[in-house]
């Protein structure tokens, strides 16, 4: 078995990631707090129809004149069209109550009703027809874009030629100070609705990514402790083993397995605890002191010796002078550990090399030993070699890995 692993300083990464992390989380905070106020939900609704009942209802009374003359002066003249004029200033706001579940015919009905106000009023100097605009961006902001603008086209086309028939003043600049007020309305019913749709997307990229980094620290997790604990187990299996051969024939021996069999255990438990509240530490936890000292490279010489304590003989060479960052030699440990692991358990070798080497700022990890596997080529179904291989792009790096036999144990 062959395993080669090329690393580098993860500082710059593990740095900026940081960063990159906080406008995501402040996107979500405003979201969350956007959507759970139950107060702004219902301002949106009540706003626009007390906004419109408010301008459109009063100019109904300031323009109502007892007396003679024609309705199209914009003076009321005739006591009859006070209600049909009160019924256009309530018709649009009342409309817009409707307008978050039907937004396409509310804009239909507002149009309609702004158009005959328009006819009304043709010459006098009254306000336009606010619900409409709420109406207008509502239904583009909605998804009823087509409603929107078919809707107020028509009522605007409509409008002009019935003008342009009985003969109200439909001047140029009166055509054009209409045609730009519905522009302007629909341009901006066209930015809120992109403006959502970018918020939908942002959405959906954070909840694809809390999905993403729930799975990242599963794995993560999963990795941390298999590395702990299979070295460890391997150990122990095969201590248990030679006890159980010797146990009878030399007890000195067994009772010797026996003891290695404990400070394995011992050291496996005070790692995994290690681990642990390394971890609870990152998720948000009062951070405090690991039971045992995160394991680098000056403990290779130690994962050595506890190895041959099984009959593997390991050969240490660390020529690497600049320690790399705390993360980066725990990757290369762990690799080792696994590499160990598999040799012992896998690889049926009697003899295995640890080189590790520092080359231009990377950092070069190569693991070989004599073994010749399993005759079968069963595969074990182990997951130590994806592990291997999981911790080096982690790094922001790149590992091979190579395995006669075609079988990598875990």
């Amino acid at each position: 078995m062959i395993f080669h692993g090329r690393f580098a300083s993860a500082r710059w990464s593990e740095r900026h990631s940081e960063h990159w992390h906080e406008p995501w989380q402040e996107i979500e905070a405003w979201q969350s707090q956007r959507q759970n106020s139950v107060g702004a939900r219902r301002m949106r609704v009540v706003l626009p129809v007390a906004l419109s009942l408010l301008v459109q209802v009063p100019a109904v009374f300031f323009r109502f004149r007892p007396g003679t003359g024609v309705v199209t002066t914009g003076v009321f003249n005739d006591t009859r069209m006070l209600p049909l004029s009160l019924v256009l200033a309530l018709l649009g706001p009342l409309a817009l109550l409707a307008a978050r579940r039907f937004p396409g015919p509310v804009v239909a009905i507002t149009s309609a009703a702004g158009g005959v106000d328009l006819l009304l009023f043709n010459n006098s100097d009254h306000p336009p027809y606010v619900a409409l605009a709420f109406a207008i961006v509502a239904a583009v902001v909605r998804g009823a874009r087509i409603w929107a603008w078919i809707s107020v086209g028509a009522a605007w086309i409509l409008a002009l030629v019935i003008s342009l028939v009985i003969g109200l003043d439909v001047s140029p600049p009166r055509i054009a100070a209409v045609t730009l007020g519905i522009l302007i309305v629909l341009g901006v019913g066209e930015g809120v609705r992109t403006r959502r749709e970018q918020f939908v997307e942002i959405s959906r990229r954070i909840a694809e990514r809390k999905q993403s980094e729930v799975q990242a620290e599963r794995v993560r997790i999963a990795r941390e402790l298999h590395d702990v604990l299979a070295h460890s187990l391997s150990q122990i299996n095969v201590q248990a083993g030679v006890g159980l051969h010797l146990m009878d024939k030399q007890p000195e021996k067994a009772k010797a397995a026996l003891a290695s069999i404990k400070e394995s255990s011992k050291t496996a438990l005070d790692e995994v605890r290690s681990v642990l509240g390394i971890l609870r530490a990152e998720g948000g936890a009062d951070p405090s002191a690991p039971l045992v000292p995160e394991p680098d490279l000056s403990r290779l010489a130690g994962l050595a010796a506890s190895t041959a304590a099984e009959g593997l003989a390991v050969d240490v060479r660390n020529s690497i002078v600049i320690a790399p960052s705390g993360a980066v030699q725990l990757a290369l440990y762990r690799i080792a550990q696994e590499s160990l692991t598999n040799a012992l358990r896998h690889a049926r070798a009697t003899a295995v090399t640890v080189i590790a080497s520092e080359e231009e700022g990377s950092y070069l990890l190569e693991i070989t030993d004599n073994g010749t596997g399993d005759p079968s080529g069963q595969d074990t179904g182990g997951r130590g070699l994806l592990g291997m291989h999981e911790r080096v792009p982690g790094q922001g790096h790149r590992a091979r890995g190579a395995d006669p036999c075609g079988t990598g144990g875990g």
